[in-house]
């Protein structure tokens, strides 16, 4: 098992809301937040890979719609997820 998937299985297990789960957008959120993590490092050493410039502005912009959606449906479970991950959303 490589590191970054038992590090995605950790992220998994930390935020799902049930045994099952691996879906829910609290999970989804929590996985692109580390893929975004780990991208932005990248960058700042690789001042020009637009490529992943790219990818990583598509995962913000999922993040955004994922976020977006559980504060219409669950804002509760939005404030919360926002607080774990130290997201600055409004």
């Amino acid at each position: 098992m490589s590191p970054s998937s038992k590090k995605k299985q950790d992220t998994v297990k930390k935020f799902r809301i049930h045994d099952k789960d691996t879906g829910s957008p609290e999970v989804q959120i929590a996985l692109l937040s580390e893929r975004v993590k780990e991208l932005t490092e990248h960058l700042k050493k690789e001042k020009k890979d637009f490529h992943s410039r790219r990818g990583l502005e598509i995962m913000v912009s999922r993040r955004k719609k994922l976020l977006n959606y559980l504060r219409r449906k669950d804002l509760k479970r939005f404030e919360k997820i926002k607080k774990e991950l130290k997201l600055r959303v409004q």
